[in-house]
């Protein structure tokens, strides 16, 4: 059986017999087969029958059809219909539009449409400048994807990526108040996705990559912001390296070491790996051993596309090469965005003392956090039920928030670093210790404190729309 989740809650609805402890004995037997009771809510009584709807986490869909069927043999119990709670939340989807002005009578139709929007529309055609203060662009940012990269469930296309894309927007709204729409694209070839991006783009004031493979999302991505005037935003790169640079800038305060002294292995040279990298390395670290599924990426591979060869350039100062779990030996710090369960316990152990582990692989990470936490200091996974959980939410609203308030053009380098600052700033050093250097997705200063960082960085910078050369400045940190 499974940890229950709430990912997995299912509702059941069946009458039990009007007997004291029918109740009691409902929530033992679906304990004792594995599910964890949240609510049982009585919806109808009768002289010889409760109606009874119980809700219940499971650990998947295998431990629900058992606890489904341990009730179903109870005797005197009479299964009704069986919900899964999560299916039920996405019903009909889960967004809606709705209009800002009421249209209420003749006078707000001829407002709101024709014939007065007809001078609007001549104003913003003559004034294109304007289009930010008269129309939803001001506020809207499109959720872009192929549907080639899942979470972790791979290539479901664009109708599989839906329900996540609509999910991403949701939670743009509900975090820092964007009006974001997701574009699933029926298209996986890098041409038809940049030009479908730039036709659609007068709409929107950004636009946030989700869940597009490797290696086409970095041709995607550059060649976006090279012909777009509106901010390019790879969540998948650029979210996940705010978030883990934040994460590890308070957990090396934790264990009192420097990110320019730790020896850090990463497991993972994807979309996330990339970004984690260039980041890391423009915070100052050093020493990075970056692995990918063959092993230690190092300048004497042979079977490398042109971002892994970059990184083998411009990584492993040591010259290691090997497997990942040779390369965790002595390590300080592990980063794994790659795959679940390809660290062992003995390679952990191995690790220098008081060592960091941020095993990010979901929902299944690379090793689990309770046998990391034997050995290293400090333990992060991107999971909602562990300490420390690693998650985008804490970087994207924020960022794209002071994008769009600082009208900015462009996303740079700088904004990223600031980024990850102030989110490793929210948590307090009164506040900082192993199980909690990242706050809450649901702190209320996350998304302002993000926000205020990027704008501040935007408004200084305020220049022609191009992105900073990032691999200058790193073989500038090098050298």
């Amino acid at each position: 059986m499974s940890t229950p989740s709430v990912s997995y809650s299912i509702t059941i609805r069946l009458e039990l017999p009007a007997q004291p402890a029918a109740v009691s004995r409902l929530t033992s037997v679906i304990e004792g087969a594995g599910g964890l009771v949240t609510a049982v809510d009585v919806s109808e009584s009768g002289v010889e029958y409760l109606r009874v709807d119980v809700t219940c986490a499971t650990g998947g869909e295998e431990d629900a059809a058992r606890i489904v069927k341990a009730v179903r043999e109870m005797s005197g119990v009479r299964i009704g219909p069986v919900s899964d709670r999560v299916f039920l939340a996405h019903l009909g989807g889960k967004l809606s539009i709705e209009s800002k002005a009421p249209i209420r009578h003749r006078d707000d139709l001829s407002m709101i449409y024709t014939p007065g929007v007809g001078r609007v529309a001549q104003h913003v055609a003559d004034h294109p400048e304007d289009a930010v203060r008269l129309t939803i662009k001001r506020n809207c940012v499109a959720v872009v994807t192929d549907g080639s990269a899942v979470l972790g469930l791979g290539n479901l296309g664009p109708l599989g990526a839906l329900p996540v894309m609509e999910g991403k927007a949701a939670l743009f709204k509900r975090f820092a108040g964007i009006d974001a729409f997701p574009l699933c694209l029926d298209t996986q070839d890098v041409d038809e996705i940049v030009a479908t991006v730039r036709h659609v783009a007068p709409v929107f004031a950004g636009i946030n990559l989700e869940d597009i493979s490797a290696p086409r999302c970095f041709e995607i991505e550059r060649r976006l912001r090279a012909e777009l005037d509106i901010p390019v935003f790879h969540d998948d790169q650029h979210g996940t390296a705010i978030v883990t640079l934040a994460a590890l800038t308070n957990a090396l305060k934790v264990v009192g070491k420097k990110i320019e002294d730790v020896k850090i292995v990463q497991s993972g040279a994807g979309a996330a790996g990339s970004a984690i990298l260039r980041l890391l390395q423009l915070s100052g670290a050093r020493d990075v051993v970056v692995t990918n599924s063959r092993g230690v990426l190092h300048r004497g591979r042979t079977d490398l596309h042109s971002e892994l060869r970059w990184m083998a350039e411009n990584t492993n100062p040591r010259g290691l090469t090997g497997t990942l779990e040779e390369a965790l030996a002595g390590a300080d710090v592990f980063i794994g965005v790659s795959a679940p369960h390809i660290v062992s316990e003995q390679a952990v152990a191995s690790m220098a003392p008081r060592s960091i582990v941020f095993a990010m692989a979901n929902p299944t990470p690379e090793i689990e956090p309770e046998i990391a936490a034997r050995y290293a200091a400090v333990v992060a996974t991107g999971r909602s039920d562990f300490a420390n959980q690693i998650n985008n939410v804490l970087a994207f609203p924020g960022v794209f928030r002071g994008l769009l308030d600082a009208h900015s053009h462009v996303v740079t380098d700088e904004m990223l670093l600031a980024a990850a600052k102030a989110l490793a700033g929210v948590v307090k050093d009164e506040e900082l210790n192993a199980t909690y250097i990242v706050p809450s997705v649901f702190n209320p200063s996350v998304t302002t404190t993000v926000a205020k960082a990027v704008q501040t960085v935007a408004e200084r910078e305020a220049r022609p729309a191009q992105a900073i050369d990032a691999t200058a400045q790193i073989a500038a940190i090098r050298a």
